[in-house]
């Protein structure tokens, strides 16, 4: 046979499994519809892995792995199925669309907000980007920014959560997780490192370099060129930058925005010394309570999954079916438990579309425990 007959044959085959899948679908409808009637779970794990072990046994050696992977898909196409027949409405789904209808429809303008660091502070100028006409106050670490909201001093802050070269800030995580706080808002700023020394002073003189621990990471290959210089790590940019002014010394220098030369009164020794040209750190802005603006379409979730194979790929699935694209997914140990994980997702998907909707009652079925972190929109 040539191809095109080859072709014409396969057409056939496959006209049959799309009708098979059709009725396969139909008769899990009514399984749905007998589970809700009984008050039964939609999953039923002794039942999917006798059902994989069987095709698997019946496909041959050759393709039971193939028929395990395609059947596994057609357990999480039922699944999914049977949920949204079931139409069961979670308490987060209620907790979402009470939070929808009760937040403000425009955003605020000029709250009072938390950063971290000190006047210049990248946090500053994505916080500007943030919001129209914000009232900042300023605090040493992270965990001071929660505290404030917590205690009520602020109703927001504005926190780095990633950045393009240096990857995730895990703190900003973990607080996330402890307080449990959402996300209402994103913005990824374009970071410029230079190196910033009080009047007078040149590279040459260079002793020592304060910045922040992320700022250094970014900068590396520039650092490993400099000889005899000590680098240390400071809370903030915008600090390390107030440090060298203050010092008066000439041997000293800052990692630091061009924002802060002008505030601090120091002199450019060299510009954009990061790695890379496209550095960009991605800013959060989180609030106590749950707020969901018009126009979110971007919604983070954290997931611990069961330490079995298959967990991950579940999920993946689960969200593949519903056409949610993933736009991160990162794992993060849970303390405690040994080699056990637990993961981070972003996912783009507007909070009007029924496949969000259908998400969210999903995901008790789909993870051991899980986080609901907010959704938002980025600024650009």
């Amino acid at each position: 046979m040539d191809l095109n007959e080859l072709r014409v044959e396969m057409d056939k085959i496959d006209d049959e499994l799309v009708k098979l899948f059709g009725k396969r679908m139909d008769v899990a409808a009514q399984i749905a519809d007998y589970k809700k009637a009984n008050n039964l779970p939609i999953l039923m794990p002794v039942r999917e892995r006798e059902k994989l072990q069987d095709v698997a046994e019946k496909a041959g050696p050759e393709m039971a792995n193939y028929t395990r992977v395609l059947y596994s898909m057609l357990f999480e196409l039922s699944r999914s199925y049977q949920s949204k027949r079931a139409d069961t409405l979670t308490p987060l789904y209620h907790e979402i669309t009470e939070a929808i209808e009760k937040t403000p429809k425009l955003f605020p303008q000029a709250p009072m907000v938390a950063c971290q660091g000190v006047e210049g502070a990248y946090s500053q100028i994505a916080c500007e980007k943030i919001f129209k006409n914000p009232f900042i106050m300023y605090f040493k670490n992270f965990e001071g920014v929660f505290t404030a909201i917590e205690k009520g001093l602020c109703q927001y802050g504005i926190l780095p959560l990633e950045n393009s070269t240096a990857g995730s800030v895990k703190k900003v995580y973990d607080l996330m997780i402890k307080h449990n706080f959402s996300i209402v808002r994103t913005f990824r700023l374009k970071v410029d490192h230079n190196l910033l020394a009080n009047p007078g002073a040149k590279l040459s003189d260079i002793k020592e370099i304060y910045s922040h621990e992320q700022a250094i990471n970014q900068c590396s290959e520039f650092l490993q060129g400099l000889t005899g210089v000590t680098i240390t790590p400071v809370a903030n940019t915008a600090v390390a930058a107030e440090m060298v002014s203050k010092s008066g010394r000439s041997d000293v220098a800052a990692l630091s925005s061009r924002a802060c030369a002008e505030l601090y009164g120091l002199e450019c020794l060299a510009s954009s010394v990061q790695d890379k040209g496209n550095n960009r750190t991605r800013f959060i802005c989180i609030s106590k309570n749950l707020e969901i603006y018009p126009g979110s379409d971007k919604t983070s979730i954290m997931m611990v999954l069961p330490h079995r194979p298959g967990s991950l790929y579940r999920v993946l699935a689960r969200l593949y079916t519903l056409g949610i694209n993933v736009t991160k997914l990162e794992s993060r140990p849970i303390p405690d438990r040994d080699f056990e994980f637990m993961f981070y997702f972003d996912l783009e998907t507007s909070i009007y579309s029924e496949e969000f909707i259908q998400l969210m009652c999903e995901l008790d079925e789909l993870c051991e425990e899980f986080k609901y972190m907010g959704s938002y929109c980025e600024v650009v």
